[in-house]
């Protein structure tokens, strides 16, 4: 169980988490000095069944909200601090107000300073609490009049606060905890603290810091102020960490994660629930977990918005973010996050806001899942990081239409059913139009018919069309099973003469008319149709080499790729022993064959599977 408290400055938050624990939570010495709470403070308060139930003791003073946005992730339970002589005062409404668009969490009140003020007065004090938290949301909330003076009611609000449902365990999914302190301990190192929002984690293991981007070992765990061997979702979490990585490279708002997602967001699309008016293009400060930055607002229809990140933020689906005026003065507004990737373009088109209506609607991942998937394929580690769902719970969603996982990615089956008829369709209309020519590489197809796919999925794609026989691989040429080239018998028996004198080098079909007596159009057209069938191949118009010999220079260039290099004329040429001309020449055919790619003076390897 973790309860944070709310409530306006001197209103008496610290000093009762001291009457009801026996502990001071403030922890620097500014703060007992002047006798204000800054920044987060931590009591733990046993329990005789030997639960442990965890303070965040937040500071009221309205110079210090970010600090307070910091420690309301992940709570079970708020205990708001209203004294009796000021009644509720602005930082109150402002926290409650914070509560409300953080997620609603059950609340406690507990009036302080009882004993200071006339019946009268706290019977006003408690009226007014009951208006504002029905107004906010609060249908039925427990009040405790106390005093740590004299000790009344604090007994009675210790009895309550022990009988509370215990907190959820957040089990389920990858871990993720937000950082909000980092320290040094003599003789055990680096120590970072923060409420642990999901999955577990042991001793050992190993996890991937944010801020610094690297790897960190878990060397020890403290959950609730007690070593543990593992901790979950749900708890307050100290890990003794080890690593390259130094107390100032940390800072509050880092996550501990299992591992990093590819990018952090930048954009992202968000349901708001509205406090008070926002307009387009407003500056606002963004609080998200333990994390403060700015960034700007993009209304796009009724309750949906654009927010423009001006630093990058790890959030999931259905994170909620805070959203204060630039001037820090109002809290405006939460956001809901729906849309991790916003679109470049389109937001506003009637189908796509359609589609985001939709999907603020949903709420089981196998709906929501089923959505994204409407859009196109995605990558399973990008759902799992989205829906914080391992893989294996991805798998096993009961979905009314069950995807398909074909090279990582999830798909429907109706678009591979489309994608693979794209394929088709493109390979038919190539034939169309050069049908003088043996067919396709599978890097050229894809690109062709899948420009802007995944091209490890639509590489897959087509081996299913392969291994269907849609799709007829010959010699690394694809082509669809009724293409074929048929030679003329005279021509038959012009290329049966030409065959022989395919050796190692480059022949020119002048060249072989001459030496063979025949006319120079009539071995043309036989080499065209020699080529057409796979058996030689024509680097530049009329001049040919052998399929084995293209083969041997493209096993080259593979060797080449497999040591990390590409290939450039000069070392092309020595490795042939031909001179550089012919050398640009076979690397240019192999980039317009789609086989490599030109990158500056190097070619590089990009579809292996031709050639072979």
């Amino acid at each position: 169980m973790i309860i944070a408290t709310a409530g306006h400055v001197d209103h008496g938050k610290t000093s009762l988490l001291q009457a009801l624990t026996g502990v001071n939570a403030d922890r620097l010495p500014e703060e007992k000095s002047r006798g204000m709470t800054i920044d987060l403070g931590y009591v733990y308060w046993p329990q005789p069944d030997g639960a442990i139930v965890g303070f965040i003791d937040v500071p009221g003073h309205e110079k210090f909200l970010s600090n307070m946005l910091s420690g309301i992730g992940g709570i079970d339970h708020a205990l708001l601090v209203v004294a009796a002589d000021d009644g509720v005062m602005p930082q109150t409404r402002e926290h409650l107000a914070i509560l409300q668009l953080g997620g609603r969490p059950p609340l406690t009140v507990a009036i302080t300073k009882s004993d200071s003020v006339e019946p009268e007065r706290l019977a006003d004090v408690a009226q007014q609490i009951e208006a504002l938290t029905q107004q906010m949301g609060w249908q039925q909330v427990a009040q405790f009049p106390t005093s740590t003076l004299n000790g009344a009611g604090i007994a009675a609000l210790a009895d309550h606060l022990r009988q509370l449902p215990a907190g959820k365990s957040r089990r389920e999914g990858p871990f993720r905890l937000a950082i909000d302190r980092v320290f040094n301990v003599k003789g055990a190192g680096l120590v970072v603290t923060g409420t642990a929002l999901s999955g577990e984690i042991g001793v050992g293991d190993t996890l991937w810091l944010s801020g610094v981007n690297q790897a960190v070992r878990v060397r020890g765990l403290h959950v609730q102020n007690q070593p543990s061997q593992t901790a979950h979702g749900g708890q307050r979490v100290a890990l003794n960490i080890a690593g390259s990585v130094e107390k100032s490279a940390i800072s509050r708002g880092d996550w501990l994660l299992p591992a990093l997602p590819e990018t952090p967001c930048e954009r992202v699309i968000v349901a708001l629930e509205q406090h008070q008016p926002l307009r387009q293009g407003q500056p606002l400060h963004l609080h998200h977990g333990a994390r403060h930055i700015t960034g700007r607002l993009s209304l796009l229809a009724d309750n949906l918005a654009e927010l423009l990140l001006d630093a990058p933020l790890w959030l999931a689906d259905n994170d909620r973010l805070i959203l204060r005026d630039i001037g820090a003065k109002h809290t405006l507004a939460a956001a809901r996050v729906l849309l991790l990737a916003s679109p470049k373009r389109g937001k506003r088109q009637p189908g796509f806001l359609a589609w985001l209506h939709q999907l603020e609607q949903a709420r089981e991942d196998a709906e929501i899942i089923a959505l994204y998937l409407q859009q196109r394929p995605r990558p399973m580690s990008e759902l799992s990081w989205a829906r914080q769902l391992h893989e294996d719970a991805l798998v096993n969603l009961d979905y009314r239409l069950r995807p398909e996982i074909i090279a990582g990615h999830m798909i429907l089956p109706q678009m591979i059913q489309d994608w693979q008829q794209r394929l088709l369709d493109e390979m038919a209309h190539y034939h169309r139009s050069n049908g003088d020519r043996p067919g396709l590489g599978r890097d050229r197809l894809r690109r062709m018919a899948l420009p802007d796919r995944p091209s490890a999925l639509a590489g897959s794609l087509i081996d299913g069309l392969i291994g269907s026989g849609r799709l007829v691989n010959s010699r690394g040429w694809l082509h669809l099973p009724d293409f074929a080239i048929r030679f003329e018998p005279q021509e038959a028996a012009l290329w049966q003469r030409a065959e022989p004198l395919f050796t190692d080098n480059a022949r020119w079909v002048r060249d072989l008319a001459l030496a063979l007596n025949c006319p120079e159009d009539a071995m043309r057209q036989a080499l065209r149709k020699a080529a057409q069938s796979g058996l030689i191949v024509a680097v530049v118009k009329d001049r040919y080499y052998s399929h084995s010999q293209i083969t041997r220079f493209a096993d080259i260039i593979r060797q080449r790729d497999a040591e990390g290099l590409g290939s450039s004329a000069a070392d092309f040429r020595d490795r042939l022993g031909v001179g550089r001309k012919l050398a640009i020449q076979i690397l240019e055919f192999f980039d317009r064959s789609g086989f490599t790619r030109r990158k500056g003076n190097e070619h590089l390897l990009r579809d292996s599977g031709m050639f072979l």
